[in-house]
């Protein structure tokens, strides 16, 4: 009980922030609230919302949500009981409204029938969901390097994403939109563009600041909070 109860608090937290923080995070941070002032109105650690906001680009990320295609932590459970009934997938498929093969596939994955765990089932399908997914750019070297060029050339991603349109228009491959380009530079786990291309931007910043929003005064670098 220890342990799982151990496993709630932790994903209900991230970088020292609950979820109710985090949210509250962008909420400031889109009424252009600066990082410090964010952290002081929410009794945190200012590193703590730093590094919270950076690791995303600056922008807020999607919510997250369960697909109906997957297995809920209900249908779990009903394996797990299932199982200790000794029915086979077939049977526990057929009551649950799931293919016999979706079963099986979720018991081999998660130790096998004596070891199966719905809440550990559970668990580690949505830390698997959580995963970066690869982005186009990681995934297209001709489209990574042309994109590249241009940064190079200090051409703004909302040029190059226009330029690519007109250019490129009947290669769906070769399009991408100027906040991808953004994301995949302030946000290295895309592991697409390379960071240092972050100095070529007119910015020079390092994550997305709201629409609207304006810069703060740099003090040399790449600007701070």
């Amino acid at each position: 009980m220890a342990a799982r109860l151990m496993k709630v608090v932790a994903t209900m937290r991230r970088f020292g922030l609950s979820e109710r923080e985090q949210e509250r995070v962008w909420e400031l941070w889109g009424e252009g609230t600066s990082l410090r002032a964010v952290a002081r109105k929410l009794g945190a650690w200012p590193e703590y919302v730093r590094r919270y906001v950076t690791s995303t680009g600056g922008v807020k990320p999607a919510a997250r949500k369960r697909l109906k295609r997957c297995l809920c932590e209900q249908e779990r459970e009903e394996i797990s009981r299932g199982l200790a009934r000794g029915e086979s997938c077939r049977v526990i498929g057929a009551r649950i409204g799931r293919s016999h093969t979706t079963i099986s596939r979720e018991v081999s994955r998660n130790g096998g029938g004596e070891r199966y765990r719905a809440y550990d089932a559970d668990e580690a399908a949505w830390g698997r969901a959580r995963r970066p997914k690869r982005s186009k750019l990681a995934a297209c070297a001709r489209l990574r390097e042309v994109v590249e060029e241009k940064l190079e050339e200090r051409w703004s991603p909302q040029q190059i994403s226009g330029w690519l349109d007109r250019t490129y228009a009947d290669e769906p491959e070769m399009l991408v939109s100027h906040e991808t380009i953004y994301l995949s530079l302030f946000v290295q786990s895309r592991g697409a563009l390379r960071r240092e291309l972050c100095a070529q931007l007119r910015s020079g910043r390092r994550t997305r600041r709201p629409r609207g929003r304006p810069a703060p005064r740099a003090r040399g670098g790449c600007g701070r909070w």
